[in-house]
């Protein structure tokens, strides 16, 4: 031993009297070394992601993707929000809703679908846990205990196949582990707020790990009802979820099964009638966000129950993975809204009121719609090439069936069932081959074959409009319709250094065709929308710059879609009508940052701008039913407008988001900041032009303050949500006078959370 002692003593005076030699001193490879530790621990985290179905870093991705997760996901649904809270938090994607939490719509740059029916088709395409979530309901079902969202921008038609034009919102939910974990959170906020949330899991033996997962969020009505004078009247949601996972694992086999529920009971988006005045957007004094003034619509309710379960199979074969997903989903319910936002006092039941409020409304309008017996099945059989050659494959199939029927009642026209089938299959294949260390090209094909079918139910059930003679039984003969589209794409990503690349995308897809039955619930037929066929291109950069602090990556694009697919939504016609447009064009940009300045601070963000426009010069539109409301575009003389030219519905030119967090370090912690804003650009709320039916500069901001304490595993913190109370218009209703909605109040609150390990 003292021998060694001396060896090394030894060895440290020869390397100190080296160092001198070269001019170096102790104290320069101190300063060198500090400088190194400090670059390390401003080393920004690899992130992966599996927008291929591939477990790959984001930087190696040649496509447009930006993830969320930690405690940037938790910050922003603090306060109990719903799926919507991702709006505007990420460039280049947004969201908004007029069935409250039920049924949220998605839009990726500038694209979606404004259709508000339990029936509408998307161009977004929701994915949790590697399984297609495409009826409006199943989209809603709610975030907790969530390892990662991934938006993956521009279609994605080969390996996620039909409807998915615009791109992709994929969910991971933490998986089971071998290792004890565990987390209980609580939460308590503003208007009776109450979250609750848990989570635990491990190994039950060598090879067979489980965790559940459960929630719970509640809200006090807290909005008033103006017109009866009951106070906390509407507004609050009560909501429970719950998921339990079982994972096998061995060497060479691994079966997931993944069990989950939901059960809501909320209140729909909360119409207010007249909050626009004739010729402006912006919110008057009819509008107070604490009163609403209902005389029907038994305060805007909504109850859903989803369940579902899928089973995940992996089979490692020689250089080769294969994978089988199984997956069945279940829904239904209803809502019920006061359409008009206001009351409509008609004493001498003649259909002219005595008295309406707020403001002038020509006619009474409540409707309910139900969703009866959803049912979704989907199989996926994946094979892929798993070695380190240069060529690397993936090929598979899959199939899918849904049915549901959707239930429209009128409180004048009373209620007509519709029910909707859809069955599709598809075959696909991908391949990218490293042409040597630095460049890779990818390519992959799809065909997809998909079959919708619709048929009319009951009629016109306990109608006073068949009563008096102004509705009738309408004959209307089952309809089917079916396409088959190839899809593709070609990529290529070159590593231009060891922290920068660049790369370019050609990619094209489908919407398949959408059968919207509403109307018949209204006296008129179905409407039928063909295909919509994307091309899309683009070209980016991804860089980890500054020793790894600095992450920057930006995309420029470029799409055309034939036959866009859009909704004409109430005027004149106050119906829900599909129409294909000639062709849509969208061009603009994304950029993604993040930098850790110091061991402390990190910003982060990014911003990202759309440019839509509609090509079709004889497409005419029915403008605001209402008459109340101020069109912009070309008449056509008989009560149409020409709407060549104007931007995407709800497609916000530009999106502008920012974070930041800073850390104390404290003897047993840290206590932090953190604070994020979003604001949205000019967004046009209808197909058509109008002054009082656009938005500009809506704006959000969080806060929290918090403390981690690392020796007990605990955080407690201090949040707020819309914390300078924005009132920001997010979406209208034109056909009976200048109703609007807008987004949820300031949530102030407190947060605990504990882990155990």
């Amino acid at each position: 031993m003292k021998t060694c002692k001396k060896s090394v003593l030894a060895l440290s005076i020869q390397a100190s009297l080296l160092a001198a030699a070269m001019g170096l001193s102790p104290a320069l490879f101190a300063q060198e070394s500090d400088k190194d530790q400090a670059a390390e621990e401003t080393k920004l985290e690899r992130i992966m992601v599996t927008a291929q179905k591939r477990v790959q870093s984001t930087q190696e991705v040649p496509i447009s993707i930006a993830t969320l997760s930690g405690e940037k996901f938790d910050a922003l649904f603090a306060g109990g929000e719903d799926i919507q809270a991702l709006s505007g938090k990420i460039p280049g994607l947004y969201a908004e809703s007029s069935n409250g939490r039920a049924a949220p719509r998605f839009y990726i740059r500038g694209l979606g679908n404004t259709d508000f029916d339990l029936a509408a088709s998307q161009p977004v395409s929701v994915i949790m846990d590697d399984v297609v979530m495409e009826n409006v309901i199943l989209k809603s079902f709610p975030l907790f205990d969530v390892a990662q969202a991934e938006v993956i921008r521009g279609p994605q038609g080969t390996l996620f196949g039909r409807n998915t034009t615009a791109g992709i919102v994929k969910f991971t939910s933490v998986k089971p582990t071998q290792d004890f974990e565990a987390y209980t959170k609580a939460t308590v906020g503003s208007f009776g707020t109450i979250n609750v949330e848990g989570a635990a899991g491990g190994g039950l033996t060598d090879e067979l790990s489980a965790r559940i997962s459960l929630m719970n969020q509640n809200r006090d009505d807290y909005v008033d009802n103006g017109f009866t004078g009951e106070k906390d009247f509407t507004g609050g949601h009560d909501e429970k979820a719950g998921r339990l996972q079982f994972l096998y694992d061995t060497d060479d086999f691994s079966a997931l099964l993944n069990v989950h529920g939901r059960k809501l009971d909320g209140t729909s988006s909360l119409f207010r009638a007249n909050v626009l005045t004739p010729g402006s957007n912006e919110l008057n004094e009819n509008y107070d966000r604490d009163t609403v003034y209902y005389d029907k619509g038994d305060g805007n309710y909504q109850e859903y129950d989803n369940f579902g379960t899928s089973l995940t199979f992996e089979f490692a074969l020689k250089d080769m993975t294969l994978t089988m997903i199984s997956a069945m989903e279940k829904a239904d319910g209803k809502g019920k809204g006061d359409i008009d936002g206001g009351y409509f006092i008609d004493t001498n039941f003649d259909g002219v009121a005595e008295e309406t409020g707020p403001g002038f409304i020509p006619f009474d309008a409540v409707t309910e719609d139900q969703l009866n017996d959803l049912e979704q099945f989907t199989q996926e059989i994946r094979l892929a090439s798993d070695t380190n050659e240069a060529l690397e494959w993936q090929v598979g199939a899959f199939y899918f069936d849904s049915s549901f029927g959707v239930t429209s009642v009128d409180g004048f026209f009373g209620a007509t069932t519709v029910y909707h089938g859809n069955k599709s299959w598809a075959v696909f294949g991908q391949t990218t081959y490293n042409l040597n260390d630095r460049w890779d090209i990818t390519g992959g094909i799809r065909y997809t074959h998909d079959e919708k079918t619709f048929w009319v139910g009951q009629q016109n059930v306990d109608s006073f409009a068949l009563t008096i003679g102004e509705a009738a039984i309408q004959d209307y003969d089952p309809i089917k319709v079916d396409d088959g589209q190839v899809s593709w794409e070609l990529s290529s990503n070159y590593r231009l250094t060891d922290s920068t690349s660049v790369f370019g995308r050609v990619a094209s897809g489908f919407r398949a065709q959408s059968i919207q039955g509403r109307d018949v619930a209204f006296e008129k037929a179905p409407s039928v929308a063909d295909s919509e066929t994307i091309t899309s291109f683009e070209v980016g950069a991804k860089s980890d710059l500054l020793d790894d602090s600095l992450r920057l990556n930006g995309a420029l694009f470029y799409y055309t879609i034939d036959d866009i697919q859009l909704s004409a939504i109430g005027g004149e016609t106050q119906g829900n009508q599909l129409i294909n447009a000639d062709k849509g064009v969208g061009y603009g940009f994304e950029v993604d940052a993040e930098w850790r300045a110091t061991k402390s601070l990190v910003f982060g963000g990014g911003f990202s701008y759309n440019n839509t426009e509609l090509k079709d010069q004889n497409l005419l539109v029915a403008p605001c039913g209402s008459g109340a409301c101020t069109p912009t575009d070309p008449s056509n003389g008989a009560g149409l407008v020409f709407i060549d030219g104007n931007p995407f519905p709800q497609a916000p030119e530009t999106i502008l988001t920012v974070n930041a967090r800073y850390d104390i370090p404290v003897s047993t912690g840290e206590i932090y900041f953190y604070g994020d804003v979003a604001r949205q650009g000019e967004t046009n709320l209808f197909l058509y032009e109008s002054m009082e039916y656009r938005t500009n500069g809506n704006f959000e901001a969080g806060l929290r303050i918090g403390y981690l304490n690392f020796d007990n595993d605990y955080e407690v913190a201090l949040f707020g949500r819309n914390i300078t109370d924005e009132d920001n218009l997010k979406g209208a209703i034109d056909f009976n006078n200048l109703t609007g909605f807008v987004n949820e109040p300031r949530i102030i609150g407190v947060e605990f959370k504990k882990s155990f390990f």
